[in-house]
């Protein structure tokens, strides 16, 4: 299954546990029915007591909550949602056309290299099964030629074992990457649907005096965390945009008839590597965006868990491209 589709299956699950909000939005009218009743007697013996006239202004506030965990469902949730859905379009339609066009960016970038590394005689031979046939065919039967011939061979085979290994490492680090994708994804799926089914009770635990905050606490983490997907995104839109510069510089370096391409990938693995670190950091810029607390230790040991990582792949990129790219991620 396709990482998309995955995305895809997570919003359906988060579609079909809402109803069962209407469960708790049961449990929730006792809870704050009778939290409406504390908090207008006590409002009105504090007026009475001294001898004020009753506001009643304060003791409208139990109602609209009551009112909000009647209708939690169409009221609550579809109004944040149908608030913050342009968001996540927006952010998803950047990504996907900074993925467009990198991707026809790449497929240039691998045509262009396939005709410089034919151009070059010390390697056309290992990519190209007819220039390798037809430097054979120049070869004679004498001691030295077949010397030649075998180191011919040899050359082409480790060559070939070489964009092997090249290539698995960088589907690895594709697969990482569109792990943490998932994860962040999943996560936010998990919480989403954690506070919409206990939305009603955090509303009614607000009603009671001394428990009011909890109303914005829910506010501003319920945000905070639907705003994780529109912020990987932007994260990824910069990726691809990256990505696309330097495949655009690279194009024009592959124009030159006298370039000799580098077909090690080097920078396409450490910024694979960056992204993989970058979208465990995405849960602490949404927190910049929306100040809410209550996922801290969580997202806290989720970035120690990234930053291992990240150096673990960082050790792995440097003994297969360098130590240079190593040392950079340390």
């Amino acid at each position: 299954m396709e990482p998309s589709n995955l995305h895809e299956v997570l919003r359906s699950v988060y579609e079909e546990m809402m109803p069962m909000c209407a469960d708790m939005a049961a449990v929730a009218k006792g809870v704050a029915g009778l939290g409406a009743l504390f908090y207008v007697a006590l409002k009105v013996w504090q007026s009475l007591s001294r001898a004020e006239p009753v506001d009643l202004f304060p003791m409208l506030r139990p109602f609209a909550i009551g009112i909000c965990i009647m209708f939690f469902s169409t009221l609550v949730l579809g109004g944040l949602n149908g608030v913050m859905s342009p968001i996540v379009q927006g952010s998803h339609s950047m990504l996907e056309n900074q993925v467009l066009d990198m991707n026809e960016l790449q497929q240039k970038k691998d045509l262009l290299e396939r005709e410089a590394m034919l151009r070059n005689p010390e390697m056309a031979y290992l990519i190209s099964n007819e220039e390798f046939d037809k430097k054979l065919e120049e070869l004679g039967w004498s001691p030295s030629d077949l010397v030649t011939m075998s180191g011919m061979y040899i050359e082409r085979e480790m060559f070939a074992i070489k964009k092997d290994i090249r290539d698995g490492f960088r589907e690895f680090l594709e697969i990482l990457f569109q792990a943490a994708a998932l994860v962040i994804d999943t996560i936010r799926t998990f919480f989403l649907i954690v506070l919409s089914i206990l939305g009603p009770i955090a509303f009614a635990i607000s009603v009671w005096d001394g428990f009011q905050t909890t109303l914005s606490q829910w506010l501003t983490r319920y945000i905070s965390v639907y705003l994780w997907l529109p912020v990987a995104d932007i994260f990824s839109a910069i990726l691809a945009k990256i990505q696309t510069l330097i495949l655009e510089r690279d194009i024009e370096m592959l124009a030159d008839p006298t370039f000799i391409p580098d077909t090690s990938n080097t920078v396409y693995i450490i910024y694979m590597v960056i992204g993989i670190i970058g979208y465990f950091t995405v849960p602490t810029v949404t927190g910049w965006v929306i100040q809410a607390g209550g996922a801290g230790n969580f997202m806290r040991n989720v970035n120690q868990t990234a930053t291992k990582s990240g150096n673990v792949a960082g050790a792995a990129v440097g003994s297969a491209t360098g130590n240079i790219s190593g040392r950079l991620l340390k």
